[in-house]
């Protein structure tokens, strides 16, 4: 098993937070969006990649689990890993850190499948990118 990926570090600005005073969910989304397609690119599934091969990768479901607060002025920092990963389909992990706390705040669990653009039809993930992704699986217990 290897070790998770930085794949996002930002930090949370005011205008993320809602009147209760804390970041708003919409954010979390986003910033796992970011780390999401970092992840990608690190198997690569990259923009070239999709573009030349006429391929795309989609979310099929997204599972987030909010564990602790952050509020504005936290600097955050998102670590992925794969957990599973099939001929089509790959299962991806990430965990979102508060850096100064080193809380965890909040881990997506996210189901997405390789897929042909211009048939819009499932397809495998290339030998190579599935040998990376199955090279970057860890081993997280997900209690969503």
């Amino acid at each position: 098993m290897t070790k998770m990926q930085i794949t996002y570090r930002g930090v949370v600005h005011p205008w993320h937070c809602d009147i209760m005073g804390h970041m708003n969910v919409v954010w979390y989304v986003s910033k796992f969006d970011e780390a999401s397609w970092q992840f990608a690119s690190m198997l690569g599934l990259n923009n070239s990649y999709f573009m030349k091969k006429h391929m795309g990768i989609a979310a099929l479901q997204q599972n987030i689990t909010y564990k602790s607060e952050i509020v504005a002025g936290s600097t955050v920092t998102v670590r992925s890993g794969v957990l599973e990963m099939k001929e089509k389909i790959v299962r991806f992990i990430h965990e979102m850190r508060n850096d100064t706390t080193g809380e965890v705040a909040a881990i997506m669990v996210l189901t997405a499948v390789h897929f042909n653009t211009r048939k819009r039809k499932s397809c495998p993930f290339p030998k190579d990118i599935l040998k990376r992704g199955r090279s970057l699986i860890v081993s997280y217990n997900v209690e969503l």
